[in-house]
């Protein structure tokens, strides 16, 4: 399939194209990958394109043009059908979602002109990491009556993140500009129309409630027998930490277990990683939750 020179139309015809159930979507997978038969791959394609074009419309504020966000999508798309393992007991699109993010990460990371300099994992991880860890050590640090400087608070959010301290002010530079809007106009001839305007409708349909039930049970199985293999204690700071609407801080998990806070971090951090090794035997996509 092509991407390129991306108008409106793509994004009409990728809404119109067929929902796959399950069995027809299992038999298109097992003709590509056992026959390589190339119209079954369309077919897959070319139903969860509304997919790829729904994801990509997420990075738009990066600044990225629409039709290359959308070329990327639709290769990560294909590298997830070429991929995908129909005998694993997941629904392609739950998978797909994996490849896709990436494939459009990837992008914005090369050519967004505020981190041409390098893309490397840490840095990658950085860049769409940094702002979300720094809201969390923000929230916890007012629970705790204490104010972060910004020199503690870069060197907090390089512990988190684990890359090296002059990456994160190094990146923290480069996102100081002001994000693109989605209520900015596309052009002027499009009378004042906005951006967020041509976002597709997300609401689940019937059919996608029923997929991502199916989806979501198979995830929370997969995450259970991981947090099972922990002991008593790691498994009750990862409840804590991570599976409460109000997550705990760290200092009051020490408080509770008589240790101190620099330890729960390194208990925390110790738990994810076995959880990360038991993941790798079930489902490598399943990982993504735990980064």
């Amino acid at each position: 399939m092509a991407f390129d020179g991306f108008d409106s139309t793509l994004s009409r015809r990728a809404m119109k194209a067929e929902l796959l159930d399950a069995e027809t979507e299992l038999r298109l997978a097992h003709a590509w990958r056992d026959h390589r038969d190339e119209q079954a791959l369309h077919r897959l394609i070319t139903a969860y394109m509304r997919l790829a074009i729904s994801m990509a419309a997420k990075f738009k504020r990066y600044g990225a043009p629409m039709n290359d966000l959308i070329q990327e999508a639709g290769l990560g798309l294909m590298k997830a059908a070429d991929k995908f393992d129909p005998d694993r007991g997941v629904r392609f699109s739950t998978y797909a979602v994996w490849w896709i993010k990436a494939s459009i990460q990837d992008y914005v990371m090369r050519n967004w002109s505020m981190v041409r300099t390098g893309s490397t994992s840490s840095q990658k991880s950085l860049f769409f990491n940094m702002r979300r860890v720094q809201a969390r050590l923000e929230r916890e640090a007012a629970s705790e009556g204490r104010d972060l400087d910004r020199h503690e608070m870069r060197k907090m959010i390089a512990t988190e993140v684990g890359v090296p301290l002059h990456d994160v002010e190094m990146m923290e530079g480069r996102l100081s500009g002001s994000d693109f809007s989605l209520n900015a106009t596309q052009s002027a001839e499009d009378e004042g129309r906005e951006w967020i305007d041509a976002l597709e409708d997300e609401s689940a349909q019937a059919q996608e409630n029923v997929e991502l039930s199916h989806d979501t049970e198979q995830l929370r199985q997969w995450l259970l027998t991981a947090l099972n293999a922990l002991n008593e204690r790691e498994r009750f700071i990862i409840r804590e930490r991570k599976m409460r609407d109000a997550p705990r801080t760290l200092e009051s998990l020490g408080q509770e277990l008589k240790l101190s806070k620099e330890r729960v971090r390194q208990l925390e951090a110790a738990a994810f990683q076995k959880m990360r090794k038991n993941l790798e035997g079930q489902s490598q996509e399943v990982q993504h939750f735990l980064l």
